[in-house]
């Protein structure tokens, strides 16, 4: 390993004759220098791991040598050294992005724990991580492989998505592969559990999760009240470790007080876990009572195009005579507007926000060359979607809600996953185009590669033909017919799709939080 240099700009550098020799003889560096001028020069002039910086010192102070120094070097790491503890000089040194403030006097072993803190602390957080989940590694394949209710299977998820993201910042590809390889696992596990237990849950509502048809009945209307204005926010296609990225940010000013999960009924896509949501109805009961409201995969228009009617109807049935708002954002000045108006919905006892913009993003992905490089993997879909909430006009009506008296509650209809391997399908011109589920009238298939349902009627889904029935794509999969078979599935494999049956579609995140 190369040595650390390090820069000490201090005027009364001769001072510290027994620290800098102490750095010396510990293997590092050291270019010691008087004044901040200088400390710039060397900064342009030689290559630096680390500055120490005075900041009383003539001429340039502290400060003004620190945002010179981080104008041209803004990832260089900075401590500040002084003897002045006014908080005022602390928080002005802090909000520059310094790395660690010590006070004078400043002892040997005080520095080198600085040094080792700032140079070590990536390596070492990367090797206690992978260390920690080895240890746990185990105990994650025994949860999944025990018998597991809905309860435990939202837990082992949680686990997983920490890891995934703690396995992310350590950047260690071998045991990543590892993760990868128990993530799959736990969804193949997780698959024979949904094929075993969901009619249940149909037929049996308290026996199984919130799911998308009791969301409202279940967690929201008893939450509504007269003296607060509830926002529900719908963020279609949000992924429970997509939530956990933007969290931070939301975190900044709410507190959150519940973070529970949902579970997407099947197909786990928008027309039907949405209008199941609004509704609080499973599919075929909607078109059993609002046929009106209601339009099958293979009939022309819009399918997610009453929602506040359904949602209307639901409160209806609810005996709940309420102001309520409904609001869908799928455009850029959609958007705008949201963030114009936000304020003038605290009136309305209920008000709730659909934003399309994940949804949008996982199928533009499929579609576009430049997407397809930027969000690349989980990590970087992850990361795409914390940089588009950052600066969303979501981001920034919810931020003009903090001082209010709210509840604010954030949710998804369903998740998403990367598809990877193929399985063919046979089917006729009205068979459904979903990659992750299909029905139709004349379908072939391996039934022992998909959860088939013969019957849809009693899985609470519609049946257009009296031989129809729907089968869906369970871990990775995705369905491809034989024509054209290689082109569609190099097309298809690596993109985002949602429909089917994995962890990451169907356990999504349920948060109810309040302003700080």
């Amino acid at each position: 390993m190369d040595k650390i240099t390090i820069l000490w700009a201090d005027d009364e550098i001769d001072l510290l004759k027994p620290q800098l020799l102490f750095l010396e003889e510990k293997g590092y560096d050291i270019i010691p220098v008087t004044n901040g001028q200088d400390a710039i020069d060397t900064c342009a002039e030689h290559y630096l791991d680390i500055v120490f910086l005075d900041e009383h010192m003539p001429g340039l102070s502290g400060l003004e040598t620190l945002a010179t120094i981080k104008q041209t070097h803004p990832t260089l790491p900075v401590v500040m050294i002084t003897k002045n503890e006014e908080e005022n000089i602390m928080d002005e040194a802090l909000g520059s992005q310094i790395e660690d403030y010590l006070i004078k006097p400043v002892n040997p072993n005080q520095i080198l724990l600085s040094i080792k803190k700032i140079i070590d602390n990536k390596r070492l957080v990367s090797e206690k991580t992978n260390t920690a989940y080895q240890q746990d590694f185990q105990k994650i394949f025994e949860a999944f492989n025990t018998d597991l209710d809905h309860q435990s299977w939202a837990e082992v998820y949680r686990k997983l998505v920490y890891w995934e993201l703690e396995l992310g910042k350590s950047e260690n590809n071998n045991m990543q592969e590892v993760f990868n390889m128990q993530k799959t696992e736990a969804n193949v596990e997780f698959c024979k559990f949904i094929t075993r237990q969901y009619h249940q849950w149909l037929k049996d509502p308290g026996s199984g999760p919130i799911m998308s048809h009791t969301l409202f009945s279940q967690k929201i209307i008893p939450a509504l009240s007269a003296e607060q204005s509830t926002f529900v926010v719908v963020v279609d296609n949000l992924r429970y470790d997509q939530w956990k990225m933007i969290q931070p940010i939301i975190e900044t000013a709410y507190r959150v007080v519940d973070d529970e999960i949902l579970y997407s009924i099947l197909p786990t896509s928008t027309q039907y876990s949405r209008n199941a949501i609004f509704a609080g109805l499973l599919p075929s009961e909607i078109e059993e009572h609002y046929p009106e409201y209601w339009k099958n995969d293979e009939d022309e228009g819009g399918k997610n195009q009453f929602e506040k009617e359904l949602l209307a109807a639901q409160l209806d049935r609810a005996n709940l005579d309420i102001k309520f708002s409904y609001t869908k954002v799928s455009s850029q000045q959609q958007g705008k507007n949201l963030e114009d108006n936000i304020l003038n919905l605290l009136h309305n006892t209920l008000n709730v926000i659909v934003y399309n913009f994940v949804d949008m993003l996982s199928h533009a992905r499929t579609e576009m060359e430049v997407l397809k490089e930027l969000a690349k993997d989980e990590s970087a879909y992850r990361s795409i979607t914390r940089s588009w909430f950052e600066h969303s006009s979501l981001h920034n009506a919810l931020k003009k809600l903090t001082d209010k008296n709210i509840n604010l509650i954030i949710t998804s209809d369903h998740g998403t996953i990367r598809v990877k391997q193929p399985v063919k399908v046979i089917g006729d011109r009205n068979t459904t185009t979903n990659l992750r589920y299909k029905h139709g009238k004349n379908l072939n298939y391996n039934p022992k590669e998909v959860f088939e349902i013969r019957d849809p009627k009693d899985f609470f889904l519609p049946r257009p033909h009296v031989s129809s029935r729907f089968i869906f794509a369970k871990n990775e999969d995705f369905f491809a017919y034989p024509n054209n078979y290689n082109y569609y599935v190099n097309y298809y494999k690596d993109t985002f799709q949602h429909g089917g049956i994995s962890l990451e579609e169907m356990i999504i995140p349920l948060v109810t939080l309040t302003a700080k």
